[in-house]
């Protein structure tokens, strides 16, 4: 009986030990500024693997096909936008175990967005509204370089929508954001 209750403790210890190595990877609170389509962004964790991101600034964008009109050459639109987007990695335990990092929540993952643009400050379209919402599931990467830069890269279908209610689905929709991690 007391050889059992040598090798309970025992196993027990060897138990606690080894789940005290291991470490937990989880997703992390990140606020960040981005360049390319100039933002302030927070990242939030909603669970080990996944996070909720909102976005706030002023950026470029083309317009939507069914929502400007009057166009000559590249469209462009400069406006204030919010970009909502739920993200869930899929990758974190395989770039752990290959010795890469997953710090400020780098890994590849699936999402749902949200976009929204506000008035034009500057375009060479008429848009029919001010307002404008795109909604889609997107692809993508994101991943820290060096002490904070940040690189974010999604792809995905989209529905797009004004005020009025016209809308249509835009095949493609990309974002490309480049900045620091705070």
């Amino acid at each position: 009986m007391k050889t059992i209750s040598i090798l309970v403790i025992l196993a027990l210890f060897a138990i606690t030990t080894n789940a005290q190595e291991e470490k937990s990877y989880k997703t992390e609170k990140v606020w960040r500024v981005n360049f390319l389509n100039p933002a302030l962004e927070l990242e939030l964790p909603t669970g080990n693997y996944s996070t909720f991101s909102a976005a706030f600034g002023i950026g470029y964008g083309g317009g939507y096909p069914d929502l400007t009109s009057g166009a000559n050459g590249i469209i462009y639109i400069i406006a204030p936008f919010v970009d909502l987007q739920q993200k869930w990695f899929y990758n974190i335990d395989k770039r752990v175990r290959k010795g890469k990092t997953v710090d400020n929540n780098s890994g590849n993952f699936i999402s749902a967005r949200i976009i929204s643009r506000g008035p034009s400050i500057a375009d060479n379209v008429f848009r029919t509204s001010d307002y404008d919402w795109a909604v889609g599931p997107t692809w993508g990467i994101q991943r820290k370089y060096g002490k904070n830069f940040h690189l974010l890269f999604d792809i995905g279908p989209q529905y797009y929508i004004g005020v009025e209610g016209r809308g249509n689905i835009f095949p493609v929709m990309f974002q490309l954001n480049l900045g620091f991690d705070l």
